[in-house]
């Protein structure tokens, strides 16, 4: 078993230049690629997360941050 098969699902090499196959995290580093579901692309080091878009072909994607949910205000029971 080599490590080439596993090597070759991220990289090609096209006219003598490593190139990436798969999308990488604008906020982490360019060496940690976006994990691809059917409707979002995720990171898994950040939490970054990157929706597609549905219907057209070809449509622009729209990034979201993850958010993160404010705690709740505790009120005094009687």
């Amino acid at each position: 078993m080599s490590n080439k098969s596993n090597a070759s699902k991220f990289y090609k090499i096209e006219d003598g230049k490593l190139v990436r196959t798969h999308r990488v995290c604008p906020k982490c580093a360019p060496s940690v690629f976006l994990a691809d579901h059917y409707d979002r692309w995720s990171c898994g080091k950040c939490g970054h997360t990157i929706f597609k878009r549905k219907g057209k072909k070809g449509a622009a994607t729209v990034a979201r941050r993850r958010r993160t949910r404010t705690p709740r205000k505790r009120t005094k029971s009687t």
